[in-house]
């Protein structure tokens, strides 16, 4: 379900001049046909040629954290099909690595870290999905930062 601050996270992504952005991306993990619990919608994918890296940005302003969480344990869960599927489908190079991005409000970080708290220990394994990296929605809206040539803003867990 596309929400108005999708639209918002688009803007501050595509405002990147070295990366692109693919919106509303079907990852599944079986070639033939997503089946059911093998195959999600990612509320945007944003590949940077500069960083090499492909990131799975979803997008959440629910007070629960709930759907987030647990697409993101579910995730972690197939980490490793999921690359290989993403790779496969997207033509991700080998060399370039894949993490998740999540925007959500500043306010809703302690319930999110709470529910995800189980891939802090298993974001440094070879095969395990990197700890999501967290911006906050309040951080995105573009009087925050440059629209034609968007630089670094403050990533949850980072100083001022």
């Amino acid at each position: 379900m596309l929400d108005y601050f999708q639209g918002v996270v688009t803007e501050y992504l595509v405002a990147d001049r070295a990366a692109y952005v693919n919106t509303e991306l079907l990852i599944q993990l079986d070639e033939k046909s997503p089946l059911k619990g093998r195959h999600w919608y990612c509320d945007a994918a944003a590949i940077s040629f500069r960083e090499k890296k492909m990131y799975l940005c979803e997008v959440t302003y629910s007070k629960s954290m709930s759907a987030l969480s647990n697409r993101l344990l579910a995730w972690s869960i197939h980490w490793g099909e999921l690359v290989a599927a993403l790779k496969r489908d997207c033509r991700i190079p080998d060399d370039w690595q894949i993490e998740p991005w999540v925007f959500i409000p500043e306010k809703y970080s302690p319930a999110l870290k709470r529910k995800i708290i189980s891939l802090a220990d298993d974001h440094n394994s070879i095969n395990g999905m990197p700890y999501p990296r967290i911006i906050f929605l309040e951080d995105v809206m573009p009087w925050k930062y440059v629209t034609w040539d968007r630089k670094s803003v403050r990533f949850e867990g980072e100083d001022d």
